[in-house]
């Protein structure tokens, strides 16, 4: 069965053209919807710091980028196959490289920088907020990187902490440590029977 042309009557049956009908998606797209909440959000952001003072405002910015190491919910959630920019980022944090960080964060972040991604942190920033986890002015600022038009600082420290929690290079929020599979140390034959008799 072939498609229907967009100037024939719909299969619905209301007799219009499929271009004005059920062949068009109506209303904006979840990316529209994303970038509107973001923008409100950081227009009402801005309202509420303007007032404060500038080396106040660059300590409330400077909290904005510990709260992914506070929070989980906070951390981008990796891809379960890491793409050659996450493998890169990953082997850089794993080596200490701040170098190879810098290379690879760019390409990372182009992977992962959508409207929806940075509204999804928004979301999470705020229901910490209204349970009373995050200050309102480092919410504020928070909402305010997510809306920036470059790369926020925020997903970069979102990332990077997601990424260094799954090498084992820090712990989770809650002070879990988690060791990669390739580095967990496997029992020794003798050890793996002599486990099985004490169980």
């Amino acid at each position: 069965m072939s498609a229907i042309g967009r100037n024939q009557p719909c299969r619905c049956g209301s007799r219009k053209k499929t271009k004005h009908c059920c062949g068009v998606p109506n209303g904006p797209s979840e990316t529209d919807l994303a970038r509107a909440f973001l923008a409100s959000e950081a227009r009402e952001a801005a309202r509420r710091l303007i007032c404060l003072p500038e080396d106040e405002l660059d300590e409330i910015f400077a909290d904005v980028l510990d709260l992914p190491e506070q929070h989980l919910s906070l951390q981008l959630p990796l891809p379960t196959v890491l793409t050659p920019e996450y493998e890169g980022l990953r082997q850089a944090i794993e080596d200490d490289d701040p170098y190879a960080f810098h290379e690879h964060i760019e390409a990372a972040l182009r992977r992962v920088d959508s409207p929806e991604q940075r509204a999804g942190l928004a979301r999470n920033v705020l229901e910490l907020s209204e349970a009373g986890t995050i200050d309102p002015d480092v919410t504020d600022a928070a909402l305010l990187d997510l809306d920036s038009p470059d790369a926020p600082a925020f997903m970069r420290a979102s990332v990077f902490r997601a990424l260094s929690v799954s090498v084992g290079a820090s712990c989770t929020p809650a002070g879990l440590l988690i060791v990669p599979p390739e580095s967990a140390p496997l029992p020794s034959s003798t050890e793996a029977g002599s486990m099985s008799t004490t169980v």
